[in-house]
C-alpha cells in the first residue's frame, strides 16, 4: 500500500505550496477548508463542512472494524515570513481584534494538511488492504487553542460517531524523515492569562503625579520570572512567558494602563495550580506596592490539557514505525513544552490517543548546527519567521506515518 506514495508526491507538493502561499488565520480558513473538502469528497469520502465554524469532517466506512480518527490542523499565524522560498506568503489579513497583520504558515499546518490528504488518498485507493472506518478531522484554530473544542461542541462525536483511537502528528525541527514517538506526556498543558494593570496617567514631565504603568509592568514581568526559578521544585517543569506587553501611545504621555499576555506551560496539575496562584499573588502585590487605586484584572483564557499518549497504543505504533522506517529513522522523542489542543479529542471520547512528531528540517543543517553548538541559532523552530520545512522527504514521511499508524487498527485480521 505504501508503495503508492511516491506517485502522489508531485500532486502533494503542489497542494503544499499552494496552501503555504495562501495561509489563513484561525477561524478564517475558508479557502483552505474548501480545498481540502473538495479533495476528500473527490476521493469518495462523505464530507461535511463548517463543523466547529471552519472545520471539515470526512468519513469512510469499509466494512466491520474499529474507527480511527486522523486529525490535521490548518490555521496559520500572524507572522511575517522570512524564508526566501519561491512560494513564500505575502498575505496580510485582519485578526480577531481588527488589526492588519502578516500571515504565514510558520508552524507547519500546511504540511499537516498535505499529509492528511496523502494518507486519505492511499487509504481510499487501497480499500482491499484495510477494514473499519475512517474519521478524518480537518481542524481550525489550533493556534487559539479553540478549534478542537469548537468541533467537539458542534457535536463531532454525536454527528459522526465516536472513534476507537485518536491519532495525530506534528511537523518538528528535527531531521526530515525522522519520526519521534513517546508514551505518556508528550506535550505540556498550556494556560493563557491576560493581565491589565491600572495606573494613573499624566504628563511625561511630571511622573510624581502619576502611577506609571510602564514601570509597574516592568517590575511585574521581572518578578514573574522568579516563579519558575525560585518557587517551582527544580525537579518539576514549568514555563512562564510574557509574550505580550502593551503600554502607552507616545513618549511624553504616561499611560493609565498596561496589558500583559502570559503563557504558562506545565505537566502536573499541582504545578499548574501553584504557578497560577503565584501569578495572581505577584501581580496583586506589585500593584499594591506601586499604589494603584484599582486592583488589576487577571483573566484566564484557554486551558489546554497535557498531550498524554496512551502507553499500549504508543507501543503498538512505535513497533509499526520501527518495522517500516527502521531504527535509524524512528525513535523515542523528548518531552516538548509546546502545547496542542489535540488532547481534547481523546479526552472527550475516552479512548486512547497518540501524537508524534515528524522531522521536516534539512538533515545537513541539523547535523552542522549540532556539531557547531548552534542549534538554537541556526535551526528555525516552529513559529519562527524562518521556519521552512523541506518537502523531501518530509511529505512522504508524514503520509507513510499516518497510514502506518492507522493500519495498526485497520489492518484486516
Amino acid at each position: 500500500m505504501l508503495d503508492a506514495v511516491p506517485a502522489l508526491l508531485p500532486d502533494l507538493r503542489g497542494l503544499y505550496e499552494d496552501l503555504h502561499a495562501h495561509p489563513e488565520l484561525s477561524f478564517q480558513e475558508h479557502r483552505t477548508a474548501g480545498i481540502l473538502a473538495d479533495r476528500l469528497q473527490a476521493l469518495g469520502y462523505e464530507v461535511t463542512a463548517d463543523v466547529g465554524r471552519t472545520g471539515v469532517v470526512a468519513t469512510m466506512e469499509n466494512g466491520p472494524g474499529p474507527t480511527v480518527l486522523l486529525r490535521a490542523d490548518i490555521d496559520a499565524l500572524p507572522v511575517e515570513e522570512d524564508t526566501g522560498l519561491a512560494y513564500a506568503s505575502t498575505v496580510r489579513a485582519r485578526d480577531a481584534s481588527g488589526r492588519d497583520v502578516p500571515v504565514a504558515h510558520a508552524c507547519g499546518h500546511d504540511m499537516h494538511a498535505a499529509w492528511l490528504v496523502g494518507a486519505a488518498t492511499v487509504l481510499a485507493h487501497h480499500r482491499d488492504g484495510w477494514a473499519g472506518s475512517l474519521l478524518l478531522v480537518v481542524q481550525p484554530a489550533e493556534e487559539l487553542g479553540a478549534g478542537a473544542r469548537a468541533m467537539l461542541d458542534d457535536g463531532l462525536y454525536e454527528r459522526f460517531g465516536r472513534p476507537d483511537v485518536v491519532l495525530g502528528q506534528h511537523a518538528a525541527p528535527a531531521p526530515a524523515g525522522w519520526v519521534l514517538h513517546r508514551a505518556g506526556p508528550m506535550m505540556a498543558a498550556s494556560d493563557a492569562v491576560e493581565v491589565v494593570l491600572h495606573g494613573r496617567g499624566g504628563h511625561g514631565s511630571a511622573p510624581q503625579n502619576t502611577v506609571d504603568p510602564a514601570v509597574l509592568a516592568a517590575s511585574t514581568v521581572l518578578r514573574l520570572q522568579t516563579i519558575v526559578s525560585r518557587e517551582v521544585d527544580p525537579a518539576e517543569t514549568a514555563v512562564v512567558t510574557v509574550g505580550r506587553l502593551q503600554v502607552g501611545t507616545k513618549e511624553n504621555i504616561i499611560a493609565d494602563r498596561a496589558e500583559l499576555g502570559l503563557s504558562i506551560r506545565t505537566f502536573q496539575p499541582h504545578v499548574r495550580a501553584q504557578v497560577l496562584a503565584a501569578i495572581t499573588r505577584i501581580v496583586e502585590g506589585e500593584c499594591q506596592t506601586a499604589g494603584c487605586a484599582r486592583k488589576p484584572e487577571i483573566t484566564e483564557g484557554y486551558a489546554l490539557p497535557v498531550v498524554d499518549n496512551d502507553a499500549a497504543a504508543t507501543e503498538r505504533i512505535a513497533a509499526a514505525f520501527a518495522a517500516h522506517f527502521g531504527p535509524e529513522r524512528s525513535m523515542p522523542g523528548p518531552v516538548a513544552t509546546g502545547s496542542e489542543d489535540f488532547g481534547f479529542f481523546g479526552e472527550q471520547a475516552e479512548v486512547p490517543s497518540v501524537f508524534w512528531f515528524v522531522g521536516v528540517t534539512d538533515p545537513e543543517l541539523v547535523r552542522r548546527a549540532f556539531e557547531e553548538g548552534r542549534f538554537a541559532e541556526d535551526v528555525p523552530y516552529n513559529h519562527s519567521p524562518r521556519f521552512a520545512p523541506v518537502q523531501d522527504p518530509s511529505i512522504a514521511t508524514g503520509v507513510e506515518a499516518l497510514v502506518t499508524a492507522a493500519l495498526c487498527w485497520l489492518a484486516p485480521g
